[in-house]
Order: structure tokens, then sequence, then C-alpha cells
């Protein structure tokens, strides 16, 4: 009888998070845990890394030195890999905080070891606000002092040339940052772009506001600029220009910007219905609790709920399916409740709709109340919930399953909004992985867990071993610890890192027997 040419066989791919094959260290819980290679656990740390911000198992010191010893690491052993690397984690996840410091450490390793190139293009790549090259010379600065390495001085420069605009100056050049445009220029000796003719005006306008010199720039040159120091002095002799959307853009006045300005000038309502149509899509989501407040009529709120439910809004703000829940949260009337939903889904535009029996298991233990940052009010719990019921309604046939010390089945039915699956979730206390899959396997033809990976040993053995070896087992990791609970990258064994539904779309590549590349690379 044959062993291997059996009904069900199928080819094996190759996912990007490799670990090794046998446990050789612990989880934070004493499970047995499988370490990574570098690139695996510096991508999975990243993905999930605030820098300063303490996890359960990590303060926030050890995971920022685990962080920068892994970018040392790998910037120097693999330059291309990690320049894709830093560029798509500051484009593709979104991660400000954690691209700045990988790519200014990877340049620092680089210049340390006599290294040449990458270094230029990996500061460049993760430059993409006008307020960030002085978010990187602050960390530089305050870490190695003010002697700039030459690749790290010109991937700044790079960026000025490609940043700085009329705009970003009345954004971002205010007296509460440390870091002016005019110490940034000083600092890199970043010269004009060629093809941007007003950037020396606005250059010598940044060292004047800088200096404090009080001259008003030529409206013939900088027009927005002179707009924009105008404006107040107008506001101030007629306050309804702050309810006229066009003289808001011509003067460059963000939102917040304009509510700062009012003071209690113009009534609230008419003044967020100003504000509204320029507003972009997560200043709406952020601000609905304030809409309600304010009494922002029906008719505006309309138009809010249909920019939130249009799909190709969610798109182009690459929204995570957590800020809606957040806003559901935190929004005081209903009027939200469906465009909230609509939007929900449409952020999980990429979760396949997978055939056969899944089996989802989301953790609900104690160490997944963490908060995603400090300004977050959702936890990893949240997260897990809400991927893993996203998941649950768009397979044919799912098992929904939470679980921590014990654990049970969430009720989920075709036509359920994620919202409202939300609700149905509890706290479990540990985290008996190998336990849940025991109870709740059942010949499914893959499970998916989402969970931080820190399971607690169990005399039943490792998760790994309650699922048979042909049946593929993905691990979506929410942490970004040092050892997982689970070998990953060959076979039937994967694991998946990040807070957005892109892993998903890897499942069925995996099943068809391709390889699933690193993302700036597929």
């Amino acid at each position: 009888m044959a062993k291997f040419n059996r009904p069900g066989a199928r080819p094996a791919g190759i996912s990007p998070v490799l670990s090794e094959a046998a446990p050789t260290g612990a989880t934070h819980e004493g499970g047995p845990g499988h370490g990574r290679s570098a690139e695996s656990e510096l991508w999975l740390l990243a993905v999930h890394n605030m820098v300063g911000e303490q996890t359960f198992y990590e303060s926030a010191a050890e995971r920022d030195s685990r962080f920068v010893q892994l970018v040392h690491e790998v910037a120097v052993a693999d330059p291309v890999w990690f320049t894709g690397f830093v560029r798509w984690l500051r484009h593709g996840a979104h991660m400000r905080s954690a691209s700045l410091v990988a790519a200014l450490e990877g340049v620092r390793a680089r210049v340390q070891a006599g290294e040449h190139g990458h270094s230029r293009q990996m500061v460049s790549a993760v430059l993409a606000r006008a307020d960030e090259p002085g978010e990187a010379l602050a960390y530089w600065t305050g870490r190695y002092g003010r002697a700039l390495p030459k690749p790290l001085k010109r991937g700044v420069a790079d960026a000025v040339q490609r940043l700085y605009t009329e705009r970003a100056l009345v954004k971002y050049d205010t007296g509460s940052r440390a870091w002016r445009f005019s110490d940034v220029l000083n600092l890199v000796h970043a010269s004009p772009a060629a093809d941007r003719p007003w950037q020396s005006a606005l250059f010598v306008h940044a060292h004047e506001r800088r200096n404090e010199r009080g001259v008003r720039p030529d409206a013939g040159t900088l027009p927005l600029v002179a707009a924009h120091g105008a404006f107040p002095e107008r506001v101030h002799r007629d306050p309804e220009l702050l309810l006229d959307p066009d003289e808001l853009r011509r003067a460059g006045f963000t939102w917040e910007g304009a509510l700062s300005l009012a003071g209690g000038r113009v009534d609230q309502a008419r003044l967020w219905e100003a504000l509204i149509p320029s507003m972009g899509y997560m200043a709406l989501l952020r601000n609905l609790r304030n809409f309600d407040r304010s009494g922002v009529s029906d008719a505006v709120a309309e138009q809010v709920a249909a920019r939130l439910a249009d799909p190709a809004e969610v798109a182009r703000s690459r929204q995570l399916p957590m800020r809606f829940l957040s806003a559901h949260r935190a929004a005081p009337s209903l009027r939200w409740g469906q465009a909230l939903e609509r939007g929900l889904q449409a952020s999980l535009a990429q979760v396949p709709e997978l055939s056969g029996r899944t089996l989802v298991l989301v953790d609900r233990s104690g160490s997944m109340s963490g908060a995603l940052s400090a300004r977050s009010d959702l936890n990893r719990a949240d997260a897990a919930a809400v991927f893993g019921s996203a998941l649950a309604l768009r397979c044919r046939n799912a098992d929904l399953v939470e679980f921590g010390t014990d654990s049970g089945p969430v009720e989920v039915a075709r036509g359920d909004a994620v919202l409202r699956v939300m609700d149905r979730f509890s706290w479990r206390g540990g985290t008996n992985t190998s336990a849940a899959l025991r109870a709740h396997y059942r010949g499914h033809d893959r499970v998916v867990l989402i969970t931080d990976e820190q399971a607690a040993p169990s005399r039943l053995g490792t998760p790994d071993a309650q699922v048979p070896a042909p049946v593929p087992m993905y691990t979506w990791n929410l942490a970004g610890y040092r050892h997982g609970h689970a070998p990953s990258g060959t076979g039937t064994r994967h694991t998946f890192g990040g807070l957005s539904d892109a892993a998903f779309r890897m499942i069925p590549l995996l099943e068809r027997g391709a390889d699933a590349p690193w993302p700036w690379e597929g």
C-alpha cells in the first residue's frame, strides 16, 4: 500500500519565517520554544515593536535591545534583504518608529563594520513624512552625538529635497519640536532640488522662522506660507472665515490647527461641518465622538458614513481593522454602526474564502491583554478576535474557538457582523494551547492560531503534536517574542506576523504548493 502517494497528498510550499525544526528554548510560560533565523525573528519583532514600550513579558529596554542587536546582525550580513525590509516596514506595515530605528541602527552597524553601500538608501527609504528627518536626527544625536556619518547625512538630505514643501513647513515646523527644519538643513547641508526652484526661498524662510526674525515670505514665491501667516489676524477680525473650507485650504490650515485657532469663537457644529470635507479618512474615523458631541447634522453625518463605508476610501487610507473597532467603541451614537462594519469588512479584503473545514483558535490569555501601543485603547486579544472572527465568517465551514486556561466555541454564522461577534469573546486566563487543540481539532482541513505563541508546558505534548502532520497549521504571531510554539517555514507548519490581513493570502498559496515570499518580494 502506498505510504505517500495517497488521496489528499499535496506539494509543500515554503514560507519566509524559518525556525528550528525541534525546540531548543522555552516560551515565556515555560513551554518548548522554537528559535528562529535572525531575519525571521527581526521581522516578527519589528511588525509589533512600538519602540520604547513594554509588553507583557518584556520590558521596553529588553525589547528595544533585542531589536537593535538583530538589526546590527542582519544589516551587515544581508544589506539587500535589510533595505527591502526597512522600506516595507515604513511603507507597507506603516511602522514609523520601528522602521526609523532599524534604518539608523543599520547604518550604525555598517559604518562600524567598514561596509560600504546601501546605507544612504536605507535612510531615505524610511523617511516618508516631512517631520521624520528631524525625528531621525533627534534619535541619532541623542544616542551617538552630532557627528553624522556621510550615508546618514546624504540619506536625510535626499529626504529633505523630497519632503520639504510649503504645506509641510506650516504643518510640521513648529515650536513644539526640538528639531526644526532649519536645524536639519544646517546639519545635513541639503541643497534645493533642481526641479523645485521655490525650495531655495523655502529653506531661507525656514532659517528666518527658526531665528524668529519676523520676516514675512514673499506671497509671490511662497503663497501658502504667506497666507498661513496672515490668516490668524484675518480670523481675529472675522471669525466666520473659519467656516469657509476654501479659506482654510488656501491658508494651509489643518483641522487641528483650525480648531485651535477657533478657540470657541464659532459654533462647534458649524466648524466641524466646514472641516469635514477636507479631513482625511483617519481623521474622520478618530473624530466620530466629537461629531456627535458637537451636534453635527444627520445630513453631514450621512456624508461621513458614506466615506467610511467606501471600499476605495478604505483601500487608499490603508486602515487596520482594529481602527474600526476602536471607533465603534468610542462613538456615542448608533448612526455610524453600519458604515463602520462595512469599512471593517473592506479593510479585510485580502482574507480569502477557504474551502473545506477550518479550525480558528483565538488566544484570550492574560498575556494578550497588553495594549497594542501606549496610545491605543485596544489590546492584542482584540486584534486576535477581529482577525479570527473575520476569517471564520469568510470560510465556507469554520469553527471559531477562544482559548486560554480553558477553551470554548464562539458562536458565528453567515451574515454576522464582526463588530457583533466581538461582544461574544471573554477572557480565559493562561495559555493552554495544546489542550485547546486536543479538545477542538476534529478532522479539520487546516488550523489557524492567532496568538502570542507563549504556550504553557502540557502533559499532552507540544501544540504542533496535536495536529496531524499532513494537516496545515498556520500560526499568526501577534507579539514577536523570541521563541515560538511550533516549527515554521516548511512542510505544513507556517508562522505569519503583522496586524493586517495580508498574511491570509499566503494560505491559498502554500496549499497550492507555491512558496510564500517576504511581503516586499511578492
